[in-house]
């Protein structure tokens, strides 16, 4: 692959560095490299669900089931193995970048806790605007810490309600107003950001979101603030193979300063890609330049787009999209307009599950649990490796799951309309060539 002539300079680094040539980043190519970095072409076959997430990212859970699909779709890591790598700690759900809940890897634990301390601190904002003094939550955390020790085993939030009695104090209305009907929550939130307790799933699986809490003590991490940014940062332009600087931005929460700082430290280079040196115009496709490691500029200028055919179904929250919160970018122009999809090449986030083909989305799905399959649509209708990978998601689910909720609130009755939708426009797709289905599940 040939390189750009231009040298450019990175923000910190004073070598010069050759670019690959902006018109040979073509959408096409750059979804395909984002595919391979997300380890989804089955470079991650064998690895351990710690490997996977610290190459391909932490997967936000929500109360769905996006993280067992995120590690049996790279790497074929079954829920039972995840579940035991839960329970012996090397994977667990924290609140960690924004204050969302991820699953990341033990190595990760406490740097990318103090990445969410903030978001707990903005908690006890709303309440201390109801007349609740940082002493009181103070004291409240203590009290927490004090009857959890004491317990015989993990505590949900009612049992420990219940026990801390008047220490818990109900915020009323106004409380009610801003999401905080007690003091509780604010005071475990802190505790959690601290490393201090942990969240445990009621019944050991992270597709639900019934938990209750235990002591932790976990050791703090030994980086400060500015360097806990530049760490995750690092691992962000990792994961992504490079990113534009809002997409840094909304994934990491930092401001503007601290996203330049932080890009800066790390030695991030902008490359200009064919969109973004499209010609101006009413009809130019635009984009912005892309923030990249200056080590991954070599890889990318040699990648080499697969030949074959690689399918994957994988949940509308994976970080292939939720890094970059960028679904519309992984559609092909000929499917951007299609009338079923309706605003979805202007939305962040997927409506159903995607399915892909190195990192093309070529279809939607969901799952119904009443029929035990997957319903899928696909744009341009099913090849024989489509139907295969269906027909293997489904029975994973229909085996490790039961269902595929997509958040905690997630329900086969209240999926029925699109699991509907996406069957009536797999009929009419597959109408004009006599087909009577569009995955050969359906």
């Amino acid at each position: 692959m040939s390189t750009h002539p231009v040298a450019t300079q990175s923000p910190s680094v004073e070598k010069p560095v050759n670019l690959p040539e902006p018109q040979s980043l073509t959408p096409e190519r750059l979804r395909a490299w984002s595919w391979h970095r997300q380890g989804l072409d089955g470079s991650l076959a064998g690895c351990t669900a710690e490997q996977v997430l610290a190459r391909a990212g932490w997967a936000r859970s929500v109360g769905g089931a996006n993280p067992y699909l995120t590690l049996f779709a790279r790497a074929g890591i079954r829920r039972e193995q995840v579940d035991a790598d839960v329970l012996a700690h090397r994977i667990l759900e924290l609140p960690v970048a924004r204050g969302c809940t991820y699953v990341l890897g033990r190595e990760d634990f406490a740097w990318a806790l103090q990445l969410g301390r903030d978001a707990a601190e903005s908690a006890f904002k709303v309440v201390g605007r109801l007349g609740v003094d940082r002493g009181e939550i103070t004291l409240l955390e203590e009290q927490v810490l004090h009857t959890l020790a004491e317990a015989e085993g993990p505590m949900d939030p009612r049992q420990l309600k219940d026990e801390l009695g008047d220490s818990v104090r109900n915020l009323g209305e106004e409380g009610k107003k801003k999401g905080a009907t007690t003091t509780l929550p604010t005071a475990l939130g802190i505790l959690q950001s601290d490393g201090r307790i942990r969240r445990v799933p009621a019944n050991g699986r992270l597709d639900q979101q019934r938990y209750a809490y235990q002591p932790w003590g976990l050791p703090p991490s030994d980086l400060d603030d500015v360097d806990a940014r530049t760490e995750l940062i690092r691992r962000y332009l990792g994961w992504t193979g490079g990113a534009t600087f809002k997409q840094s931005q909304w994934f990491t929460g930092f401001t503007v300063a601290q996203s330049k700082a932080a890009l800066a430290a790390v030695g991030a280079v902008e490359v200009p890609t064919a969109l973004s040196t499209a010609p101006a115009g009413p009809h130019a496709a635009g984009g912005d330049p892309l923030w990249m490691l200056p080590e991954d500029l070599g890889g990318l200028a040699a990648f080499e787009e697969p030949a074959g055919e690689q399918i994957q179904l994988l949940a509308g929250t994976d970080s292939l999209f939720l890094l970059r919160r960028n679904a519309a970018d992984l559609l092909a122009e000929e499917d951007l307009h299609k009338p079923a999809l309706g605003s979805l090449a202007l939305q962040a986030d997927l409506p159903d599950h995607p399915i892909l083909d190195r990192g093309r989305i070529i279809g939607l799905w969901q799952y119904d649990p009443a029929q035990e399959r997957i319903v899928p649509w696909l744009f341009h209708g099913p090849t024989p490796a489509v139907t295969q990978r269906i027909a293997e998601v489904e029975a994973w689910i229909r085996e490790d799951l039961g269902d595929f909720r997509a958040f905690s609130l997630d329900s086969p009755a209240s999926r029925q309309k699109r699991i509907d939708g996406l069957a009536a426009s797999a009929k009419a797709s597959a109408a004009p060539a006599g087909a009577s289905s569009a995955g050969g599940t359906s």
